[in-house]
């Protein structure tokens, strides 16, 4: 039964794609089918091709009541009730109102007809492709043609009977159309949600890809900005002091080159989660990201490039969640990494990461140059690294403050750790 079903649904899916291509092959199809079962024996029987006196006296006494027309004028009746049929689903309402006229008119002459079935034809197309608010008027329109025909047939039998036949049929049909035309309606509803579904997902797979993006981005931007400004100010620290001090130049370039290992180190750990699963060399190493514990070997480092930092902390800064503690050493790399640059070597940074109650604040102070700027490049203008710690702070609800405080800088962050659902 399965595989019957799905051949139907399969074939009926074909037919719908054929029609779509080609709508006037249906009609056609339609108008051909309807002479062939209605007109034609009629016409046949015309002629006097087909005889009809063995019918019954039932039959012989409905032949008798009605008016027995030429050839050509059943030919012009059928034709003007058959023919509307064209345009049934392209103007519904045109093609009804043209059959029942031509259904009154045979009907007034008291001619009866096979063709007669389009009329309901006409009115389940209506129903199924014309407009709602047209239904009313042409059930009216129906319920006199066919009271039209009651009154005709009253000799032979009951006017009620024959008028609770006829408006039967005509609401079979006006129910067929409706029950297509609903379930047409809720199968273009499903259609157009999926559809929605569908680009709701795709806009969802490529916000997903966006927001990886930037926080690569931003990954790379601390990592990189933070290592090569260590790396620049031991450079130029160990250039000055090569003719003077020679042992502290070396010193320079080993911590240069213990630097620039780590940032390698990072830099593949970040470049490792994007390469493909397929990979012939197998999984990335990954290693933990930086936390909390991490700041005092980040401060080491910042120390050895001849910077200065004294580092607190108050709270407890031990329960902060990973995600909240990846945002501080971030938000604490980027500053000093500013220090660094702005300030350079022989500047003195204060750093505190205080926890009170459901608010975390990270302040960082620095004391100035030691030495006037002697650039523009010099200034703590606003660039790329102020954006990304306002960007990680507003992930916790949180806001960064920077600005000129005396001689130094000051940056401060707050970042608020109310859980989501309001709890503590």
């Amino acid at each position: 039964m399965g595989p019957l079903v799905a051949r139907l649904g399969r074939a009926g899916q074909r037919l719908r794609h054929a029609d779509r291509a080609r709508p006037w092959v249906l009609d056609t199809a339609v108008v051909v089918l309807v002479f062939l079962l209605f007109c034609l024996p009629d016409l046949l029987h015309a002629l006097g091709v087909i005889n009809g006196d063995g019918d019954g006296d039932g039959p012989r006494r409905l032949r008798l009541l009605f008016t027995r027309l030429p050839v050509a004028g059943m030919l012009a009746l059928q034709a003007g009730l058959v023919l509307p049929l064209l345009w049934r689903r392209r103007a519904p309402a045109a093609a009804f109102g043209t059959v029942t006229a031509v259904f009154v008119l045979q009907w007034s002459i008291g001619a009866a007809l096979r063709a007669d079935i389009a009329l309901f034809v006409a009115l389940y197309s209506l129903t199924l492709h014309g407009r709602l608010r047209q239904l009313p008027w042409a059930c009216v329109a129906m319920a006199g043609a066919l009271s039209l025909v009651a009154v005709r047939v009253s000799a032979a039998m009951s006017v009620w009977d024959a008028l609770f036949f006829l408006l039967s049929t005509a609401t079979a049909a006006l129910a067929l159309g409706l029950m297509v035309r609903i379930r047409r309606a809720q199968l273009a509803g499903l259609r157009d949600r999926a559809t929605r579904l569908e680009i709701e997902r795709d806009q969802r797979d490529r916000l997903a890809v966006a927001a990886e993006r930037t926080r690569v981005a931003r990954e790379m931007h601390d990592i990189v900005g933070h290592n090569l400004s260590v790396i620049i100010t031991l450079a130029d620290a160990g250039a000055y002091a090569t003719a003077g001090a020679p042992e502290r130049g070396k010193e320079a370039l080993h911590l240069i080159g213990d630097t620039g290992r780590q940032a390698l180190s990072e830099l593949r750990r970040v470049l490792g989660v994007l390469r493909e699963a397929d990979d012939s060399r197998g999984e990335p190493e990954l290693s933990p990201q930086p936390r909390l514990a991490d700041i005092d070997a980040l401060c080491e480092g910042v120390r050895a490039a001849g910077l200065e930092v004294v580092y607190r902390t108050a709270g407890d800064v031990e329960a902060l969640d990973s995600g909240v503690q990846l945002t501080v050493y971030r938000i604490v790399q980027e500053a000093l990494t500013n220090t660094l640059k702005h300030a350079g070597a022989g500047a003195r940074a204060n750093l505190a990461v205080v926890v009170e109650d459901t608010l975390l604040t990270i302040a960082v102070q620095d004391s100035g140059s030691p030495t006037p700027a002697d650039g523009p490049g010099t200034t703590n203008e606003e660039g790329h690294g102020l954006v990304g710690m306002r960007e990680r702070a507003a992930l916790y609800g949180g806001h960064v403050q920077a600005g000129p405080a005396g001689a130094g800088w000051t940056v401060r962050a707050t970042l608020d750790l109310t859980p989501q659902d309001g709890t503590r």
